[in-house]
């Protein structure tokens, strides 16, 4: 009951601020909710860009903005609160076992292995891996528990790779070249398996949900991620609670949970910006030489060579849509625009960044009731600092025997 009742209140507050958090800067160069809140979308649309880029990670914390912007972070606080858990492993652990895994996944991978490990209510007797890649978290549980570990992963070069790794460890592991989205691999799930799986991708995510009700597996780890990646156009509810919430969610704004990182370099952010900018000034430019005010679906990259200049960019996508556009008064100034543009889409996707984590805890809270329903015992908190990923919550669910 503590899961739906947190459900219910989650899907009251989006109900009633989606006209917030639902608005897309970037596409829409006046917002909807602007008419009626002029005071915040004046003060937003006046910061900078770097203004913007210190509160994107932590918009609850932005200070001096004018209301309903602090309110809505105040209210949003207890709505996402959740049990922040630190288990460690205290054996030593071979080199072998993190031998060329960058450090901030290995250290994703080891908080989640431990927090697991200490927090499911039962040992496990076999681990499944679900989409294992190589098989470093499945093989570290393995080693620790001493249990065997079955590692479900469709490329066979990783597959194989993995197996070498776990052969030298002397870690029990089979790795099977399997695709998880085919149904008929659920057979190689047993009642007694404990499955696992860290950052697992939209459908991934979900078939493994469905897998593990369907053949009654003994308990589960998930911490998901890319809610977006999905098949379909829309997000399909699995749980009676969130078929019932009427709440329709595109795939565009599944991704709003997704809008944040602890991993991007400088120069990664910079290529980004860049890109950002020159698309908002391609797209002011295209608006006003079709004469149509609507946004036009754009890649991040041009196709063909890496543009060097804005002009360049620009004919490169006004001939990717199969447009013929006058040439604008000055490049420089198109340019300038765009940076402007920049700074105001960023600071106005302050607002939605106070829905992020709600709408998230919302998405992941529907998948804890479908196996709630089903007759799970569900707990949920988060496996390390967001600092370390923002995608750190943990979803642990033993079946009710």
């Amino acid at each position: 009951m503590e899961l739906l009742a947190r459900f219910t209140r989650l899907t009251d507050w989006l109900q009633r601020h989606q006209v917030l958090w639902r608005s897309r800067p970037f596409t829409t160069p006046v917002l909807a909710w602007e008419a009626d809140l002029p005071e915040l979308a004046g003060w937003l649309r006046g910061r900078s860009l770097a203004d913007a880029e210190l509160a994107q990670s932590q918009p609850e914390l932005l200070s001096g903005a004018p209301e309903p912007f602090g309110r809505l972070a105040a209210e949003a606080s207890p709505l996402c609160a959740l049990p922040r858990w630190n288990e460690s492993l205290s054996a030593p652990i071979p080199e072998l076992l993190h031998r060329h895994i960058p450090g901030r996944k290995w250290q994703q991978i080891t908080r989640f292995a431990a927090v697991t490990a200490a927090r499911l209510p039962t040992p496990a007797r076999r681990w499944v891996d679900w989409c294992a890649g190589k098989g470093h978290l499945g093989r570290l549980l393995a080693w620790h528990s001493g249990c065997p570990v079955c590692c479900l992963e469709w490329d066979a070069e990783l597959n194989r790779a993995g197996a070498l790794l776990s052969e030298r460890l002397q870690v029990s592991a089979q790795h099977l070249d399997t695709d998880v989205m085919q149904g008929a691999n659920a057979e190689r799930l047993e009642c007694d398996d404990t499955l696992v799986a860290l950052h697992a991708c939209g459908d991934l995510h979900r078939q493994l949900i469905e897998q593990v009700v369907a053949r009654q597996c003994h308990q589960l780890a998930l911490s998901p991620c890319c809610y977006n990646r999905i098949a379909g156009a829309a997000h399909q509810p699995l749980s009676r609670a969130g078929q019932a919430a009427a709440l329709p969610l595109s795939r565009d704004e599944l991704g709003l949970a997704l809008q944040q990182s602890a991993t991007a370099g400088a120069r990664e952010l910079r290529q980004r910006d860049r890109s950002m900018a020159w698309r908002l000034a391609f797209d002011h430019w295209q608006r006003e030489g079709r004469g149509v005010d609507s946004y036009l679906p754009t890649p991040s990259r041009a196709p063909g060579p890496q543009p060097q200049t804005l002009a360049h960019f620009c004919l490169a996508m006004a001939a990717y849509h199969d447009l013929q556009l006058p040439a604008p008064a000055d490049w420089q100034a198109l340019e300038a625009l765009g940076w402007q543009r920049l700074a105001e889409v960023r600071n106005l996707e302050l607002v939605g960044g106070l829905f992020r984590r709600p709408l998230e805890l919302w998405l992941v809270l529907e998948r804890a009731l479908y196996l709630q329903e089903a007759g799970y015992r569900v707990q949920l908190g988060e496996f390390c600092e967001p600092s370390l990923t923002p995608r750190n919550l943990l979803l642990l669910a033993q079946r009710d025997n």
